[in-house]
């Protein structure tokens, strides 16, 4: 057997192995950074790797230790599982290499080895969740990767981010216990945890309680955890008080996991068995959806720290995501899982933009930007660029993204022109707070400073920041006119997720 064919393990096990690693370095001598970039860098390699192999080979099946599934444990990666597998290990290697100065601003040097360890625990629990053909492998893997991730938030520069922190843990902790519940139910039916063979099992056990509920507790569960509206609450104050690097990194990819997992679990294994769950899933998800996008936009409108604004921005972004995938059609799957691309780097390229200039002035607060188009006119030129893309601007990724969904909504008689123009209206609103943004900071002059202080000079970004800033903005255009890529993988998956529904 070549290296290649042990790729799928190997993109887990490589963070998973690291991490200890990089704990016991010494924090301030910067190698817990570099030795955590390398990691990255490789597991990104890795899942290009990978990538290549499913648009060649199709579904990618692996068995550790041989062991035969369902006995044994395996790794399955289709195409929307390779896709996720981009957008995670290239949003952490994104985020390493973005804010090296950013992370010494907001949390110090003395305890970066503890947190940069905890970044690849993190890193390798979300890529653990999306190729795992297991259904209780998930919740492992989601414990590994939430636990991290509550250490990352809470070293945040304020003690808000203890409160926030606290948040995020009861609310990632109900929805997991609610997903294991769900679990649980499913295994004592079908006395399989592999999720190929309880699907195949389920059939001769649907529509029994037990597993109607095991369905409730899932989808709720995973809704918890993907912040859909109402159950968002944790999200905005931990994307605001976490340090910014870890708000990049959480922000593209953290929800784009949950997500990932409620639409192949609900498709592959709940709407095949239960007669009605198509449609009950499209009854409670779409309502859900449309007040998630018209809500968030409207939220975002009003806040005036741009780490909640667009922390509401993502409210409505999952809103449109789960609104496509709630049609069960292929045009609406397609749009769902081409927008969970396409947000990814836009919120990225967003997180980082912001992250410059927190670092530069200080604070988040949209008022205290006041004349940063003049003094980071290139950070605030990229803002722009995935601005535009969030609001959907022809040429752009986010464009792609509803022209996709809303395709999908016309084939829908009646209530999809209805929908239509509320995403409109959406789209509206985010011009509203994007354009609130660009005026403070192009057409509004710099505080003054009080009496006997000298003024402030404000620099550009340093050029690491810059560089990846830029690499993001092109990006947006780049899958905005191309994007190939993501549509291509998320073809492939459709066939299959929606074969196996009907």
């Amino acid at each position: 057997m070549t290296l290649s064919s042990h790729f799928a393990i190997l993109v887990v096990v490589v963070p998973l192995v690291m991490a200890p690693l990089v704990a016991v370095l010494p924090s301030r001598s910067g190698t817990p950074w570099l030795v955590a970039t390398l990691t990255a860098f490789v597991s990104f390699l890795l899942a290009i790797g990978v990538t290549q192999q499913v648009m060649a080979q199709g579904v990618l099946l692996y068995e550790l230790g041989n062991w035969p599934v369902p006995f044994g444990i395996g790794l399955v990666i289709g195409p929307f599982a390779a896709l996720l597998l981009l957008v995670i290990t290239g949003a952490s290697l994104g985020a390493l290499l973005w804010g090296r100065a950013s992370m010494n601003q907001e949390v110090g040097e003395e305890h970066q080895s503890l947190l940069y360890a905890c970044w690849l625990l993190a890193t390798a629990g979300l890529v653990g969740i999306t190729i795992t053909g297991d259904a209780f492998n998930v919740f492992v893997f989601m414990e590994i990767s939430a636990l991290a991730s509550y250490v990352l938030v809470s070293a945040g520069p304020s003690r808000q981010a203890l409160t926030a922190t606290f948040k995020y843990l009861v609310t990632g902790t109900i929805g997991a216990t609610f997903y294991l519940i769900g679990v649980g139910y499913l295994y004592m039916m079908t006395g399989t945890l592999n999720m190929a063979d309880m699907a195949d099992r389920l059939s001769q056990v649907s529509d029994t309680a037990p597993v109607l509920m095991a369905s409730g507790f899932i989808v709720l569960g995973l809704a918890l955890k993907a912040a859909l509206f109402p159950m968002h609450a944790w999200m905005p104050n931990a994307y605001r008080y976490a340090p910014t690097i870890v708000t990049v990194f959480l922000a593209a990819c953290s929800t784009k996991v949950a997500l990932f997992v409620l639409i192949r679990f609900d498709f592959l294994i709940l709407q095949p068995n239960l007669g009605d769950h198509a449609l009950l899933f499209t009854t409670i998800l779409m309502p859900l959806c449309i007040v998630a996008f018209l809500v968030g936009s409207t939220v975002a409108v009003f806040e005036r720290d741009l780490k909640r604004m667009l922390a509401y921005s993502s409210v409505a972004q999952i809103g449109y995501i789960l609104l496509g995938a709630s049609l069960v059609s292929s045009a609406g799957t397609t749009a769902a899982i081409l927008h969970m691309f396409n947000h990814a780097i836009i919120k990225a390229a967003l997180f980082m933009a912001v992250g410059a200039m927190v670092l530069r002035y200080g604070s988040s607060r949209i008022s205290d930007i006041a004349g940063a188009g003049k003094s980071m006119p290139w950070t605030m030129a990229a803002f722009c660029v995935a601005g535009l893309s969030l609001i959907g601007v022809p040429l752009t990724a986010g464009f792609m993204s509803k022209w996709f969904l809303i395709q999908a909504m016309l084939e829908i008689e009646g209530i999809g022109y209805l929908v239509v123009f509320l995403i409109l209206v959406s789209s509206l609103l985010a011009v509203v707070y994007i354009w609130k943004v660009i005026e403070v900071a192009y057409f509004q002059e710099p505080a003054s400073m009080p009496q006997g202080e000298p003024p402030r000079l404000i620099s550009e970004a340093p050029m690491p920041m810059l560089l990846m800033i830029w690499l993001l903005a092109i990006a947006n255009i780049w899958f905005g006119i191309d994007p190939s890529l993501p549509l291509g993988l998320a073809g492939m998956e459709v066939q299959q997720l929606l074969g196996a529904s009907r």
